[in-house]
């Protein structure tokens, strides 16, 4: 009887160490996830703030028009409203469907192009 309950002992401390270690975990994840959160809404706030954000947004809808990628998500919303016809289809039906496969068809080179952008100008920033 006093193997049994020495053993029970141990596995009820294991377990109180594991999920104290796990509590401590997640508390370290949120910590962290709230410091990115807080990092990036300054940056935003920053880019939004010196007008830089929305030259930003002119220049990716510059290249998304020069690449033909409006022209290629007007023709898969066109698809979509000929399928399902248009007294059918609710805009939220439609914005969902599309924005995934819209995500999808930006050009690697226009990502890369924001990201060198936004990357220069948090530099330049610091």
């Amino acid at each position: 009887m006093l193997f049994v309950m020495t053993l029970y002992i141990i596995v009820v401390l294991m377990l109180s160490s594991t999920a104290f270690a796990c509590i401590s975990l997640l508390q370290i994840i949120t910590e962290r996830k709230s410091g990115l959160l807080t990092m990036l809404c300054k940056t935003d706030q920053t880019l939004i703030m010196t007008g830089e954000r929305e030259r930003l947004k002119e220049l990716l809808r510059t290249r998304l028009i020069e690449c033909g990628w409006r022209d290629q998500v007007q023709m898969l919303c066109r698809d979509i409203v000929r399928e399902r016809g248009v007294h059918n289809l609710k805009a939220d039906d439609l914005i969902a469907e599309i924005t995934s496969k819209g995500r999808a068809l930006v050009p690697d080179s226009v990502k890369k192009e924001l990201l060198q952008k936004i990357k220069a100008y948090l530099v330049q920033d610091m």
